[in-house]
This record gives structure tokens, C-alpha cells and sequence, in this order.
């Protein structure tokens, strides 16, 4: 099984490669990686592991910033000190959640329930049905003022947060509140038609007017116009680029 372990303390990674080759000496630890950016750059370029260990406090963010900037279709077994963080993982490819200092039979544990949940699967497709997500919404409930509206996908430009409220901005400039997180959005949307810009929007791609490079950065034009610049990060530019011109 190739393996890689994401983990910005350098002793901790290097235990727990050692617990994983005593477990069983076929596992192949690929790579340990120490931050988002990083991890981000490594799967942008290799093949996607068999299974992920991922901390959950990295070196420059929290590793959930991973599923924002590039699609992640491989189990992951979270390891963390914190329990706080149990249901934001399980919206994130988690196996299982294991809490610092980890035991080895409670990691003999996580690794038994991925290899039977490969097993339960036909013809070795686990990271496919990760992959596979539910039928994308076609229409969405939003509000404005004392009204609710039902808006279709096709007339919604992007959705994005200001003062952690949710909006909804439709082809027509008229701005709604949506009563969903970014990342539910993300998970409910059709991704050939919306891409996560950042971490405070999405955009369908009828609603990107242009866009030009900024310092290895994306500087979006969105119509209607957003009232703030609109930048897609060094590192989510190439998915993007993918994206627009597919």
C-alpha cells in the first residue's frame, strides 16, 4: 500500500512510519510533507496515494485548506491532539480519526478497517467511490429581505462570504442569503460548471468575464462584479487553468 504522511512535526511523522512499516514491512511510505502548500504541490504532480495520514494542525494552516485547492480522492485516517475537529473530518475522506499520542493498536485498528473496506469493494475501487459524489442540486433556497426564493443553477453567477454570511449573487446582480457553508456548496454543486475560487468563493464559469496572471496568482473579472479583488492562490492557479479550458 503506498502511503503518505502529512505532518509538520518532524518526530512525529518519523514514529509514525515507523509504527505503519512494523504493522507490515510491504507498506510504502511515499513522502512526509509539513505543510498545506506543500501538500498541495506534491499531489498537483504524482499520482494520488493509496492512503493519506493527515494531521489536522500544519505548519502554515489547517490541513482541511487541502480540499479547497485541489480535488482529493484517496481515504485518509486524520491524526490530530484535538477532538474538536471529528465532524469537520468526516466531511473530508475520513476513515477514522486518531488522537496524538497514537496507539499501536489503535492504528492497527485504523489500518484494518481501510484494508476491509477495499476488500468490501469490487475490483479494488475504494478511491473511486470516494471520488464519487451525489447528483449536483439544480436548484437552491435563498432569501432576501422576508422572502424566500428558489433560484435555478443556471441564473446563479457565485456564491461567496462577507462577515461570515453566505451569499448568492444571480446573473442579474441581485444578492441573496444562502443558509449553506462554502464547503457544502462546493460538495452540491456541478463542478464543470463551478470551481472554488478561494476560500470565500465559488463562481460558475459563465460568471468569470476574464482573468489575468499576478504574481503567479489569478486576478478574477466577475460578472456582475464582485466588490472586492478576487485572486485564485499560486498553488490553485494550474487546477483552475485545467478547469476553464477543458
Amino acid at each position: 500500500m503506498n502511503i503518505i504522511i502529512i505532518e509538520d512535526e518532524k518526530s512525529a511523522s518519523a514514529r509514525l512510519a515507523d509504527m505503519l512499516i512494523a504493522l507490515d514491512p510491504t507498506f510504502n511510505i511515499e513522502v512526509t510533507l509539513e505543510s498545506v502548500e506543500e501538500t498541495v504541490a506534491y499531489l498537483s504532480n504524482n499520482k494520488s496515494p493509496q492512503l493519506a495520514f493527515m494531521d489536522i494542525q500544519l505548519a502554515d494552516d489547517v490541513s482541511f485548506e487541502i480540499f479547497n485547492k485541489i480535488d482529493v480522492s484517496f481515504p485518509i485516517i486524520f491524526t490530530t491532539a484535538y477532538d474538536n475537529y471529528v465532524l469537520e473530518a468526516l466531511e473530508h475522506n475520513s476513515i477514522d480519526y486518531l488522537l496524538k499520542p497514537i496507539a499501536p493498536d489503535r492504528l492497527m485498528k485504523a489500518i484494518d478497517k481501510v484494508k476491509r473496506l477495499e476488500n468490501h469493494f469490487v475490483h479494488n475501487k475504494f478511491a473511486s467511490l470516494l471520488s464519487e459524489k451525489k447528483a449536483a442540486k439544480s436548484r437552491f433556497l435563498v432569501k432576501k429581505g422576508t422572502e424566500y426564493v428558489s433560484l435555478s443553477t443556471p441564473q446563479i453567477a457565485y456564491f461567496f462570504t462577507e462577515h461570515k454570511i453566505v451569499f448568492l449573487k444571480d446573473k442579474s446582480s441581485n444578492k441573496y442569503i444562502i443558509d449553506k457553508t462554502i464547503t457544502e456548496l462546493q460538495e452540491q454543486l456541478d463542478t464543470k460548471e463551478f470551481f472554488r475560487i478561494n476560500r470565500k468563493y465559488i463562481a460558475c464559469i459563465d460568471a468569470i468575464k476574464s482573468f489575468k496572471p499576478d504574481n503567479g496568482k489569478i486576478l478574477l473579472t466577475l460578472e456582475p462584479p464582485s466588490n472586492e479583488d478576487v485572486y485564485i492562490s499560486k498553488e490553485n492557479a494550474p487546477n483552475f487553468r485545467k478547469w476553464i479550458e477543458r
